[in-house]
Formats: C-alpha cells, sequence, structure tokens
C-alpha cells in the first residue's frame, strides 16, 4: 500500500509541475487521473519495490551531487585528452567487482560508470561488469570501487 500511495504522490508532482494550473475543475481532473492510473498499476500488479524503490532514502540525493562533481572531473580529463596534440589513449577493458544487494544497486553502479566520461559499462555479469576505459586514469580500479562503496551505502537495508 505505501509503494501505492507513492506513487500517487509522485504522479500528483508530476502533473501539477507540467500542467502548471491550480483551477480547482483542472485539480480534481488530475486528481481523478492519478487515482486512476494508480488503481490501474494496482490491478495489473506492478506497483512493487522495483517499481517505487521507497528503500533508496534521501541518500540518494547527497550521491548524485558527488556523482555530478565526478563527472565534472571526468569530463575534464577527457577534453584534455582529446585535446593534446598528443592523443594519449591506453584503451583497455577492466573486470568491476560489484557488491550490491540488488538489481537496483547495480542498475544504479552501472549506469553511474557509463555516465562518467571515458568509461562504459560494456556487459553486466553475475558478481562484476565488463568496463571500457578511455585511458589509465578513467580505469582507476580505487576510483570506481569508491563509487561501488557508495552506491552500496545509498541501497540503505533493502
Amino acid at each position: 500500500m505505501l509503494h501505492a500511495i507513492g506513487l500517487g504522490l509522485g504522479l500528483s508532482a508530476l502533473w501539477l509541475l507540467l500542467s502548471g494550473f491550480f483551477e480547482p475543475l483542472l485539480l480534481s481532473l488530475g486528481l481523478v487521473s492519478v487515482v486512476l492510473c494508480v488503481y490501474l498499476a494496482h490491478r495489473m500488479d506492478v506497483v512493487d519495490h522495483e517499481t517505487i524503490p521507497l528503500h533508496i532514502g534521501y541518500g540518494i540525493i547527497s550521491y548524485f551531487v558527488w556523482l555530478t562533481v565526478e563527472v565534472a572531473k571526468a569530463n575534464w580529463a577527457v577534453t584534455k585528452v582529446i585535446l593534446s596534440p598528443k592523443m594519449v589513449l591506453n584503451q583497455s577493458f577492466i573486470t568491476v567487482p560489484t557488491d550490491q544487494s540488488d538489481d537496483l544497486g547495480r542498475v544504479i553502479y552501472a549506469n553511474s560508470i557509463t555516465l562518467t566520461p571515458g568509461t562504459i559499462t560494456v556487459e553486466i555479469e553475475p558478481g562484476s561488469f565488463l568496463v571500457h576505459a578511455l585511458t589509465d586514469d578513467a580505469a582507476d580500479m580505487e576510483a570506481l570501487a569508491d563509487m561501488g562503496a557508495r552506491v552500496t551505502a545509498i541501497e540503505g537495508n533493502a
């Protein structure tokens, strides 16, 4: 039931953000459409802990701030490599171990690696990712392990 309420609140916020109308008739029509969507989602049995990840918590906000800073630093490093007269590329494939407890954590970790310029998650295997790195700096296992630990920390006690 808590997941359905979370879905309803999310849909309501999205509706208000996209419509921008605060007239009583339009608010009531929006409420009816949100209730209908939540009812249909509940009837189709698609409202669960994966579609509405309430266990993640507020720690994800600080993670996104940290990730934004890391993406900016990696952008700067990749820009320096691309614009240098001697483009020093040491491309490699590395295997990055994962210790996230659920699929959502692994998806967040894999997408975080891909968002960071100079790296891309190529393949997801049980317990590890295959990552393509553009340079030796991008293939820093300590930085990737730190990212994995941060993702594990925001997973909460799922």
